[in-house]
């Protein structure tokens, strides 16, 4: 079995936060992503899996925009030393999820940046909940694929080639063109 740990960067995910959340303990969500790290697809490069797990305890932050929906954004951060970047979101509230994908970055991937906090096998980056049934995972955010791609700080490089980039972020535009992320009210 492979060794999977919980990184300080997916603790910003909480339930005041415009990300996905969780309410499970850290044991339950290990234990879940490990008894179905066989189902995992593969992400945007090699070493990025993204593991599906029972949407019990998970809540989505993302959101399908209507019209004449009100966005707010802020530049800002995403953790201690790094650059700020823009953030887009819509003011409401969380759902539950009906679908969650965890991602995940193997020990080999997280040390090209010296970014690996543990020695085990893979480390939870994200949790990314959704509001709806998918059957694949769906592409990251533009705005995290370009940091990603052009090595922006706190970006983790694609490995893509220009064509390769091109259809990824064709995908991920169509796809986040009407989502948002969720900031709660406060």
């Amino acid at each position: 079995m492979p060794t999977v740990a919980i990184t300080s960067f997916v603790r910003r995910q909480t339930a005041q936060s415009q990300f996905s959340h969780w309410t499970i303990s850290d044991e339950d969500l290990i234990g879940r992503v490990v008894n179905n790290i066989e189902k995992a697809h593969p992400g945007y490069r090699e070493g990025v899996i993204l593991v599906p797990v029972e949407p019990e305890g998970f809540f989505s932050a993302d959101a399908v925009l209507k019209s004449g929906d009100t966005l707010m954004g802020e530049f800002v951060p995403r953790r201690e030393g790094e650059e700020p970047r823009k953030s887009i979101f819509v003011v409401g509230d969380k759902s539950q999820a009906k679908t969650v994908w965890v991602v995940l970055y193997a020990h080999n991937v997280l040390i090209e940046r010296n970014e690996n906090e543990t020695d085990c096998d893979y480390e939870i980056i994200s949790i990314n909940a959704s509001p709806t049934v998918d059957s694949v995972p769906p592409p990251m955010p533009p705005e995290t694929l370009i940091a990603n791609h052009f090595g922006m700080s706190g970006g983790t490089a694609t490995n893509m080639n220009d064509s390769e980039f091109v259809k990824s972020l064709r995908d991920s535009v169509m796809f986040w063109k009407d989502k948002a992320h969720v900031r709660p009210k406060s």
